[in-house]
């Protein structure tokens, strides 16, 4: 499995640059650092990580089937990105499957992944067991499921969870008052399956939309030798900057003020897709990127 720290290069959708202060100051970051990343065309919101596949080996994408079920109305199905459509125009070929999964409820580890049990009512016409056996077929890995996130209607891991190494991950550090079974659930399938829990910050109980992602620290970028924090102009950020600097002392930690973004109800690696480049990359005219070796 291709973890978050094996990449090198970065797709953002190309409406991200409507936010054009955080575009600005988000790309200006990525130019700074060396990073290699385009623009994905023809997609219809900016939390690129649900409809883009998941890369297994470098020349291996699944593209799972992208219909999730907060889309299905008239609200919002206009949203519904074409992720088929999406691939092709960046050269990438994937292996489809007709499982339903958004790629930010796809958690990779070295030797296993982490979904939430959203999968389940997802895709009805598969048995549990079978269900499972065929994740693990696509990812040729073992298969964790953990519950999913009371109140959070997208059912997505990575407002929960993050690798770490291939033993350990990280998790939010939620009050102990705060839906405990959920905490006790959580706690109980990682460390079933072998994984120790650090614990990071998590502070969104202040919100006064619903919708906001502020306080959720978890949802950072990693890539190849590099971290990029999310912050929210609150006391927190200081606590969760000092906290990384320790936990990724090898690696170059920037941060940003994610705000703008996480307004809507996601935060760095909802709007981000990060993969270990493939050579199709190179070849292609007509998708946007930046190369600092050709700057």
């Amino acid at each position: 499995m291709i973890t978050d720290d094996k990449t090198d290069f970065l797709y953002l959708s190309n409406l991200l640059a409507k936010k054009k202060t955080f575009f600005k100051s988000f790309t200006q970051l990525l130019q700074d650092q060396k990073v290699d990343y385009g623009l994905l065309p023809s997609t219809k919101d900016i939390w690129c990580v649900d409809y883009m596949p998941i890369q297994v080996e470098h020349n291996k994408f699944i593209r799972f089937k992208y219909q999730p079920d907060y889309l299905q109305n008239t609200t919002y199905i206009s949203t519904q990105t074409d992720n088929k459509q999406v691939c092709e125009a960046i050269g990438i070929s994937t292996h489809e499957s007709q499982i339903k999964i958004d790629g930010g409820n796809v958690i990779k580890g070295n030797n296993w992944v982490i979904l939430t049990d959203k999968i389940f009512k997802e895709n009805p016409n598969y048995t549990k067991p079978e269900l499972i056996d065929e994740l693990e077929h696509l990812f040729e890995c073992k298969v964790i499921i953990i519950p999913q996130e009371p109140g959070d209607y997208t059912g997505h891991a990575d407002g929960i969870v993050r690798y770490y190494d291939n033993d350990t991950v990280l998790i939010n550090n939620y009050k102990p008052n705060n839906q405990p079974d959920f905490q006790r659930k959580l706690i109980n399938e990682l460390t079933n399956n072998h994984l120790g829990v650090i614990k990071i910050p998590f502070t969104p109980y202040k919100n006064l939309n619903r919708e906001s992602a502020d306080g959720l620290y978890i949802n950072y970028l990693q890539m190849n030798n590099l971290i990029v924090l999310p912050t929210f102009n609150i006391q927190e950020d200081d606590v969760a900057i000092r906290l990384f600097e320790q936990l990724f002392p090898n690696q170059t930690l920037k941060t940003i003020d994610a705000r703008d973004v996480s307004k809507e109800g996601g935060v760095l690696n909802c709007i981000t897709w990060n993969i270990k480049k493939v050579d199709t990359l190179i070849q292609i005219s007509n998708a946007p990127f930046y190369n600092p070796g050709q700057s």
